[in-house]
């Protein structure tokens, strides 16, 4: 039996992996919109990133430039994504200010929901949608239910 462990100290179980056509800049973006930190980053051929790893709170999320004949393409060459990522954020107007800023398209401004949450939604210049959240109250199940039904009509 092996002593390696099967998931290495410091990963969550699930780590996304983003393709980013210009993924140098993708990393800045997210440094700044969402205040992440690069962990590592590999160098790919001329000037491309071949992988990078990066801290977002208590998650990882990777990302590279395309790798096209590995079948690892950004959404932008398949005609967009049906895929939302959800991330926590101190200060959700400030990060969609910033992401605004930065090039990303709005897709929902900020607007505190029945379910707890101040989020907005963007989408990046990679063409990776976000919803940026804040937890700004703690909903039991009961109100949120009343609250989702009143939402509904």
């Amino acid at each position: 039996m092996s002593d390696v462990k099967p998931i290495p100290d410091g990963y969550p179980t699930v780590c996304p992996s983003l393709a980013c056509n210009g993924a140098a800049q993708a990393i800045d973006f997210y440094k700044r919109v969402f205040g992440a930190d690069e962990r590592f980053r590999m160098p790919g051929p001329d000037g491309t990133v071949a992988h990078c790893e990066m801290q977002f709170g208590s998650s990882v999320i990777m990302l590279s430039d395309p790798a096209p004949a590995m079948g690892f393409l950004d959404p932008k060459a398949v005609g967009g994504t049906p895929v939302n990522l959800y991330v926590y954020v101190d200060d959700v107007d400030a990060a969609h200010a910033a992401a605004l800023s930065g090039g990303a398209r709005e897709l929902q401004p900020p607007a505190d929901q029945f379910y707890g949450d101040r989020t907005s939604g963007i989408e990046d210049p990679w063409g990776h949608r976000w919803t940026l959240a804040l937890h700004v109250e703690d909903v039991e199940p009961e109100e949120m239910a009343k609250r989702m039904a009143d939402m509904q009509g």
